[in-house]
């Protein structure tokens, strides 16, 4: 459900005032302490940005997808860092429940959600099962009313932050696949939970990822999202399909930012008595960088569009995440290069972006997942 143009706008002009005068000051702060500070966090939450994509019944603002996307551009201006904070809660911790969870179950969580109270967490890859969802070897064990899980899972951002963990385990035999996969809501305050320590990255200090380690932990069978089992892998595509859309718009955000930070550079620096943003090849770079990221912008709204008016679109969502994330690298790479020598300073954003933007290849489904994934569409549907 879409907000009214003019609540919408005043939404966008909030978070663009937001984003300039409290994120992008503390951005080097926020690297230094790999930490963001309690007090954004709290404005976060009273700005209802925990709740973006979750339906005003349920506490949240309900925006559309189109409307998410225009806000993630904004919040992507700054470090990603500080949209990780609410990433998961908007997208994959709460987009599961969203879908195909029982309304006791949204009752129960969303709320909580949407005020930023209850942090939630996609729990899916493993130490062997990244881009091969379907292998994932987490157990969940029917004892009794209960599921006793056993597993590692890796890399799971807002770990160390969640209440609840969308946590994706086999209820059935490994020779089943992905048909044995079902998707429980596994509260974080269950005994047997254990985090790994925080894993120091390349990049994005201040967002934090660690393993999540079960031993013998007992999730009642009413926490099965849906109360139906063996249907997690069905969930987990449906909430990364979306998700792959909202990390398009964080990509798109930061290759406005970038774009922006090398042209007031070119603009300001002087060679040979001149600006070199007069210089052809400077301009070169800064023409290719807005081209590239024009037409990112205008897939991501597209597609955004088209998934608000329902339908399949696996191949689209897919072709968004492949080609903004790409985009954004090369981006970051020609931002350095026109920075020169203070593009590889620590003092100078584009130095931090480079490093940070280069995750965004990776999580929810590599650029070659991605790959798969649109080819496989349109084989599909052209033997249809």
């Amino acid at each position: 459900m879409a907000l009214d143009k003019e609540t919408f706008n005043q939404l966008l002009a909030s978070i663009e005032k937001f984003v300039a005068n409290e994120l992008i000051p503390m951005e080097k702060k926020v690297s230094d302490d790999d930490a963001v500070p309690p007090a954004i966090i709290e404005q976060m939450k009273e700005m209802g940005l925990f709740g973006l994509s979750i339906p005003e019944e349920y506490g949240g603002i309900g925006l559309s997808v189109e409307e998410e996307a225009h806000v993630i551009q904004k919040l992507g201006y700054a470090s990603p860092a500080f949209r990780s904070v609410i990433g998961t809660n908007v997208g994959i911790g709460s987009q599961g429940i969203l879908i195909d969870g029982t309304e006791e179950q949204k009752q129960r969580y969303l709320p909580r959600m949407a005020s930023g109270k209850l942090v939630g967490s996609f729990a899916l890859t493993e130490p062997d099962a990244g881009s091969d969802a379907g292998s994932v070897r987490t157990t969940a064990r029917l004892e009794g009313d209960h599921y006793v899980v056993n597993g590692t899972k890796r890399y799971i951002t807002n770990a160390n932050r969640a209440g609840v963990f969308t946590l994706m385990a086999r209820t059935g035999t490994v020779d089943e696949g992905s048909r044995g996969v079902t998707a429980f809501l596994m509260d974080a305050d269950l005994p047997g939970i254990e985090l790994g320590v925080l894993n120091e990255k390349m990049g994005q200090r201040g967002a934090h990822i660690c393993d999540v380690i079960m031993k013998d932990v007992k999730i009642p069978k009413d926490a099965i999202i849906g109360g139906v089992p063996n249907k997690g892998f069905i969930t987990a595509m449906k909430v990364l399909d979306r998700g792959r859309l909202h990390m398009s718009a964080v990509a798109l955000g930061c290759a406005r930012r970038l774009i922006d930070d090398s042209l007031s550079y070119a603009l300001e620096r002087k060679q040979f008595n001149q600006r070199i943003a007069d210089f052809q090849l400077i301009q070169a770079m800064l023409a290719d960088s807005e081209t590239e990221y024009f037409a990112g912008k205008c897939m991501v709204e597209e597609t955004a569009r088209m998934f608000d008016n329902g339908g399949r679109l696996s191949r689209y969502t897919a072709a968004c995440k492949l080609y903004c994330t790409e985009m954004v690298g090369r981006v970051a790479d020609r931002a350095v290069q026109i920075h020169g020598g203070s593009g590889y300073i620590a003092d100078y954003a584009v130095e931090r972006f480079y490093r940070d933007v280069r995750i965004f290849r990776l999580y929810e489904g590599t650029s070659q997942i991605q790959q798969l994934l649109i080819a496989k569409e349109m084989i599909r549907d052209h033997e249809r």
